[in-house]
């Protein structure tokens, strides 16, 4: 779990015996039954803790089991002709998935897709390392990409996501505002 995380229970009577947290921005829910004594909350809120943080770690695996997970990619979809010299996870890419220095071999993802699918990661994974061998995106490189089985649907997934994170904060777009309702 991410240091300082809020941590914010919640009682309610509708529950009887389930426990369940999740994360809600900068802060951390447990839902317990309103029946629970103090201690038992206390013991039920470390304990989801520490199950979300072994998801986050399972979710996000560190730089050199990303490396491992980037050659096994380039080995099943790509005849093992990328080799990356270096992938990691990196905090200042806000507009990009992933990026890659061909001249280097090195692969550097950003820290957003942490906690997405494995097989949208593994996409961005791929992208990057046929970059790799093509540094642009002509059709041959597309045709390296599409290797990968759910290269679409990890596609979509991430155009899903960056287009979200352009709505405003009630989750609705403001009508006729749209990029494809504009008319000129």
């Amino acid at each position: 779990m991410p240091q300082n995380t809020e941590v914010e229970v919640r009682r309610s009577p509708r529950r009887r015996r389930t426990v369940s947290a999740y994360r809600d921005g900068d802060k951390t829910v447990v839902l317990v039954p309103a029946t629970f004594s103090r201690a038992e909350e206390e013991q039920w809120v470390d304990r989801m803790l520490g199950r979300l943080q072994a998801r986050d770690v399972r979710r996000r695996p560190g730089d050199a089991a990303l490396h491992d997970r980037a050659v096994d990619l380039a080995d099943r979809y790509l005849g093992g002709l990328a080799r990356p010299s270096s992938v990691r996870w990196v905090d200042n890419q806000n507009t990009r998935w992933g990026s890659c220095t061909p001249d280097t071999g090195a692969i550097r993802l950003s820290k957003r897709l942490s906690g997405m699918p494995a097989w949208v990661v593994d996409y961005v994974l791929l992208h990057e390392l046929v970059h790799l061998i093509i540094p642009n995106h002509g059709p041959e490189f597309w045709a390296m990409v599409r290797r990968y089985p759910k290269a679409e649907r990890a596609r979509g997934y991430l155009e899903g996501v960056s287009a979200a994170s352009r709505l405003p904060g009630d989750g609705t777009a403001p009508i006729g505002e749209d990029e494809d309702d504009v008319v000129d």
